[in-house]
């Protein structure tokens, strides 16, 4: 049984859904302690317990101590099994943080999926489903996947209430890919999402990326969704380029100005810009796995978080693989090699 300590590295809920996913695949049981402990508040969330019992409900797997506020459990999967699921959270927490841990794991069942997940769609510590739709399914049909991707209701911060709708089709082998530059820019807009809100919200946000990217009112787009949806506010930004898309948001919170929530997104997006890098910070940290999973790999990224090197060293626990990154002036290089010493 695999052994891992859920207070390293940064010390979040990552390292729970990567072992669930790659213990899924393998067939390799594991044990975590410490689930958390670098959090405010300790253990499983609501969220993250989501995930563990998606997960286990996928593989028929056995589970010991799966509740809200547990800090240890073990994971013994059996088979991958395809088939039509529904799961849902109960709160704001992320939708999409529960369907990236079933993806790459429902490539290898046995016949296609179809998986409904309730909850949260945008979420401020949390990819919005946009990115999970346009940039990170993207990279792995790339890769020989076949997945797509719907928002059938947007369920925002604190509120919840939406629904995401994954159809996943078995991939007998991931094929590795370079992404080493975005290539031309071939698309490139902003969106801004209001419920219950005022419209005004939503132009304020465009007219702060607008400006700062320099984007005339052709490339910025206010949507009032309806009531049932709401209340709550996101911005997107979507670079879609030659060889990889991006998706940088922002979700508005309580007593945040519209300038503030659009600034954030905007920020990631100039650096992203900046740096020349195929993929951004959040993209990048969710490559490495499918990579892993393809024996090899290689990509830039504009920033390496301790986020994406606590993520290496879950991979390396279950796959015979090493993942390194390379510092350049403006960019990083993440690559993935199979280790033929193990």
């Amino acid at each position: 049984m695999i052994e891992l300590d859920g207070s390293t590295g940064e010390g979040g809920g990552q390292i729970l859904r990567s072992s669930l996913t790659l213990s899924m695949i393998t067939g390799r049981p594991f044990r975590i302690i410490n689930i958390r402990a670098n959090r405010p508040k300790r253990g499983l969330m609501r969220q993250h317990l989501a995930a563990l019992r998606a997960a286990a409900t996928v593989c028929a797997a056995q589970v010991s101590d799966a509740e809200v506020g547990s800090t240890t459990l073990e994971f013994t999967p059996h088979c991958v099994k395809g088939g039509v699921y529904e799961f849902s959270i109960g709160t704001a927490g992320s939708s999409t943080l529960v369907l990236q841990t079933l993806i790459p794991a429902l490539l290898y069942a046995d016949v296609p999926s179809v998986v409904t997940v309730s909850g949260g769609t945008h979420n401020p510590k949390a990819p919005p489903a946009q990115f999970l739709q346009r940039a990170y399914r993207r990279v792995i049909e790339q890769m020989g996947a076949n997945v797509d991707i719907e928002i059938e209701r947007f369920g925002f911060y604190p509120a919840g209430g939406g629904e995401v709708c994954a159809a996943v089709w078995p991939c007998t082998r991931l094929r590795q890919i370079e992404l080493m530059e975005p290539g031309a820019m071939c698309k490139a807009y902003s969106e801004a999402f209001v419920a219950r809100l005022p419209l005004s919200v939503a132009q304020r946000e465009l007219a702060c990326i607008g400006e700062g990217l320099g984007w005339p009112a052709s490339q910025l787009h206010a949507h009032a969704l309806e009531h049932t949806q709401g209340p709550g506010n996101a911005v997107l930004i979507t670079l879609e380029g030659e060889n990889a898309t991006e998706v940088f948001s922002g979700v508005g919170e309580k007593s945040a100005r519209a300038e503030a929530i659009a600034g954030n997104a905007l920020l990631e997006a100039q650096r992203y810009l900046a740096s020349g890098a195929a993929v951004g910070e959040h993209l990048g940290d969710q490559l490495m796995l499918p990579m892993a999973l393809a024996g090899g790999g290689r990509y830039t990224l504009d920033h390496v978080s301790q986020h994406a090197i606590t993520n290496a060293e879950v991979i390396a626990h279950f796959l015979p693989v090493s993942i390194t990154f390379e510092q350049g002036e403006k960019f990083s290089t993440c690559t993935v090699r199979t280790n033929t010493a193990q």
